[in-house]
């Protein structure tokens, strides 16, 4: 399970999910967009370099200032997967499919958080629903290289589960 956990905080620190667009938030205004756009790159640039902790502040800061942005809480979700707190992962990843519940990358995050601690069942249906219609879309938008990964750990847990 630690193997299955760090391959994902390579992919995240690799993944698409490295350079972020300005999330599609009406409710703020162009300038608070470019600045959480800012602040999630910087945020993966520090995890990128090693620095989680460094990443994590920066995105806890961002919150405060837009705290139902949902791409700064499925960024913090993925950061604190890759950093192996698996149930605050979990409860960010959460947090952001509360938002929006079809969130592709919030899914990803929400899945390999529960399979981590040992809830394939969930874990399971999860990865189900990420990889059909809506969620399927969003993540292939947003982060098409952690496809094939989504894909290799259902496999996995079909064969585990049977």
């Amino acid at each position: 399970m630690q193997a299955m956990t760090q391959s994902s905080s390579k992919k995240t620190k690799g993944s698409a999910r490295a350079k972020v667009s300005p999330p599609v938030v009406n409710s703020i205004s162009e300038e608070a967009a470019y600045l959480l756009a800012r602040a999630r790159n910087m945020a993966f640039a520090e995890a990128a370099e090693g620095r989680i902790g460094n990443g994590l502040s920066l995105l806890q800061e961002a919150l405060e200032t837009e705290p139902m942005a949902h791409d700064l809480l499925s960024d913090m979700a993925a950061l604190l997967l890759s950093a192996g707190e698996l149930t605050h992962a979990e409860a960010y990843a959460r947090k952001a499919l509360a938002i929006a519940p079809e969130h592709g990358a919030s899914l990803y995050t929400l899945a390999f958080a529960q399979s981590g601690q040992k809830a394939p069942e969930q874990a399971r249906e999860t990865l189900r629903h990420l990889l059909q219609g809506e969620a399927l879309r969003s993540l292939m938008h947003e982060a098409p290289d952690l496809l094939p990964v989504a894909m290799t750990e259902l496999a996995r847990l079909d064969s585990l589960l049977g």
